[in-house]
């Protein structure tokens, strides 16, 4: 395990044949940013799956990105623990500033993710083609934590020259339309003290559609990410029926998704 304290892009890996796609993903987004890129296997601790052979795999893979592309430095990590626990050595030991995992395993992750100060970037692994992360959605209610989601989208602006096409809810209620309209004046300022161009939009739906209404506008569009926040109050039902991300995610197909969590102070991306 090493001891930097670069700031890093997190691929969860598993073993198999798909992690080439999600370790790709993490090369394209550690360049575009400007980060180091590690490489993890978390074995629950219930699972008694061979660790040295993980271990192997995890080396395998750092020396193919060293060979390949010797520029980018390369970190792996193994731990031995569930999901949840993974969170603190990964963010707080690790410096990891995004973690990629595949869209199937969300359910797995999921606790995690309502843990992590950092976003979860949920990938498709059966994706054909890598995405260049060129065209971006974000969808902004009313939470005043939208503006994680909008410094995330300024980042991808900064660093990888994204195209930001903002979608604003559309609510009825005054408070709520205020909270709207600050946070796109919040979103304008930004951009403009980096002179970033945004694109804003008004939605057709309140602050608890807007997610929706942005995933059909980006599947429609062909965008290349969606920035979504997380649910901020979580209720039994919500875990039963299923949380507002986890249906986004699902049906968000080849769509890369990156979830924010509103729950915890959120670290930021240092320049």
């Amino acid at each position: 395990m090493t001891e930097s304290k670069e700031q890093k892009i997190a691929v969860l890996t598993e073993n198999a044949d798909s992690d080439k796609n999600l370790i790709l993903h993490g090369i394209k987004l550690a360049a575009a940013f400007q980060k180091e890129v590690c490489f993890v296997f978390v074995q629950q601790k219930k699972r008694h799956d061979d660790s040295e052979l993980a271990k192997t795999v995890l080396e395998g893979y750092r020396k193919i990105v060293n060979r390949d592309i010797p520029s980018l430095r390369v970190h792996t990590v193994f731990l031995n623990e569930d999901p949840v626990k993974a969170i603190h050595p990964l963010v707080d030991e690790q410096e990891a500033i995004l973690i990629i995992a595949r869209q199937a395993l969300y359910r797995k992750w999921s606790r995690a993710v309502r843990h992590s100060p950092v976003p979860f970037l949920f990938i498709n692994e059966k994706q054909t083609t890598i995405s260049d992360y060129k065209k971006v959605i974000l969808p902004v209610d009313l939470r005043k934590e939208s503006r994680d989601a909008i410094l995330w989208a300024s980042y991808f602006a900064r660093f990888n020259r994204s195209g930001i096409n903002a979608i604003a809810a559309s609510d009825k209620a005054r408070e709520n339309k205020k909270s709207i309209q600050k946070n796109i004046l919040w979103l304008k300022k930004l951009f403009s003290t980096f002179n970033l161009g945004i694109k804003v939009f008004k939605g057709s739906t309140n602050s608890l559609e807007i997610h929706f209404e942005a995933l059909d506008l980006a599947k429609s569009s062909k965008a290349d990410l969606i920035i979504i926040l997380g649910s901020s109050y979580i209720s039994i039902i919500d875990l039963i029926v299923g949380l507002p991300e986890n249906k986004i995610i699902k049906d968000a197909g080849e769509l890369p998704v990156l979830l924010i969590n509103p729950r915890k102070d959120m670290y930021m991306l240092c320049d």
